[in-house]
């Protein structure tokens, strides 16, 4: 799968021919030039898992795993093993253990070695399968972690869809985020297998009160009306499961919803811009509701044009999904774009939105994907063709600490 091309200063640096060095040597001597801003590093252990309320890094690597053994033990020490390892790569430091023998394989793969972190985070969740007979967990199952129902406006591929174990690394740096999901099933060979993965570019949606709002591959701002990790209420009220879950051990965690979503590109590109505009119920230049002047503008869901016509259009996007027009529900959205070449069957782009939703209630996310699926006018323009539910446990509180570590108390 292809992670895209944006924007590297070490592949800029590394395709540098005769002419280009010419002109980096002139902007030298022009002007100094300045290194990028480091993202600043996040820390690995804390009340709730990293990558979730954590403003989102540029680039993803997704995978969701099967667990191939039937030993509880093996998976518990694999989560251990998991978990030491992510906090070590978190910190820019190579995955532990091993040995410098010449003989057996090093201990890390080392594609990462010497690059900056960029802000890197790792999140895990366990799949509703996972709960069955084969580790004794099924009295431990959350009522709401089952398997989604049939939605509309999907087309699931069963090969990019599910699983017992998912990883998310998010980083600045597409090559770190990389070796984290490279390293980690490499760790877990024998005990869990690669049933899935998706690599993205270029988020899709501001995390906190700070970040800009970016554009989707359509080319509008999305996610303008996001929840904010840096909103604590929020994140109590729609995010975080409470003190009152019926499993304790999800206390503190959260439920990551997957969708792969593709669009269908070229139908887009050839629609007029009133119509673009409409499907959204924004302006494309702006991001502005049709009712207003600026992005962050609140939308006017009343106001009618002169022939009594709602101005935005009762099948727009942003009306559907108004956390005003659905009872006062919100999802925190974290997704990415992504591309993996062209669909041999139709001869397009396979390209589209990889959308991850994380819910304290997999219930809100249901329900609305239910109205959008059925009543969006962005429904003509994309398929849903890959799917996954997970619960995502509290942090880890220290080094003692593990993912999962009070599901297997």
């Amino acid at each position: 799968m292809s992670v895209g091309t944006g924007f590297s200063r070490r592949a800029f640096l590394g395709g540098v021919g005769a002419g280009g060095a010419g002109l980096v040597a002139g902007a030298v001597v022009g002007h100094e030039v300045s290194a990028p801003a480091r993202p600043p590093a996040v820390p690995f252990h804390g009340e709730h898992q990293a990558g979730i309320g954590t403003a989102a890094q540029d680039r993803l690597a997704f995978a969701s795993f099967d667990v191939v053994t039937t030993s509880r033990t093996e998976l518990r020490d694999l989560l251990r093993e998991w978990t030491a390892a992510a906090t070590a790569m978190c910190k820019g430091r190579p995955a532990p253990g091993g040995s410098q023998d010449l003989l057996a394989p090093p201990a890390d793969t080392g594609e990462a070695l010497g690059l900056d972190p960029g802000g890197l985070t790792v999140t895990a969740g366990f799949g509703p399968s996972l709960f069955d007979d084969r580790f004794g967990l099924a009295g431990r199952r959350p009522a709401a972690l089952r398997e989604l129902p049939r939605l509309p406006g999907e087309n699931l591929d069963p090969t990019r869809s599910d699983g017992d174990l998912c990883l998310q690394a998010c980083s600045a740096d597409p090559q770190v985020a990389f070796h984290v999901i490279r390293n980690l099933a490499r760790i877990g060979r024998g005990v869990v297998e690669m049933r899935w993965s998706q690599l993205g570019f270029g988020r899709t949606s501001s995390t906190t009160s700070t970040q800009s709002t970016p554009r989707n591959l359509f080319g509008f701002k999305d996610g303008t009306r996001n929840l904010r990790g840096d909103d604590p209420e929020s994140m109590r009220r729609h995010v975080w499961v409470g003190p009152d879950a019926d499993q304790a051990w999800m206390c503190g965690g959260t439920y990551l919803v997957a969708r792969r979503i593709r669009m269908h590109i070229e139908s887009w590109d050839r629609s007029t811009l009133g119509e673009q505009q409409q499907v959204f119920g924004r302006t494309k230049q702006v991001g502005a509701p049709l009712t207003g002047t600026h992005e962050r503008d609140r939308p006017d869901f009343h106001a009618r044009d002169r022939s009594g016509r709602p101005v935005i259009p009762v099948d727009a996007h942003i009306r559907l999904a108004a956390p005003e027009n659905n009872g006062g529900r919100a999802i925190l959205r974290r997704g990415y774009s992504f591309t993996d070449g062209i669909d041999p069957a139709s001869g397009e782009l396979d390209a589209g939105l990889f959308f991850v939703v994380f819910v304290n209630d997999p219930g809100v996310f249901v329900d609305l994907q239910n109205k959008l699926g059925s009543l969006d006018a962005l429904s003509e323009y994309i398929v849903h063709d890959g799917s996954g539910l997970f619960a995502c446990p509290p942090g880890a509180r220290g080094e003692g600490d593990h993912w999962g570590r009070a599901l297997f108390a």
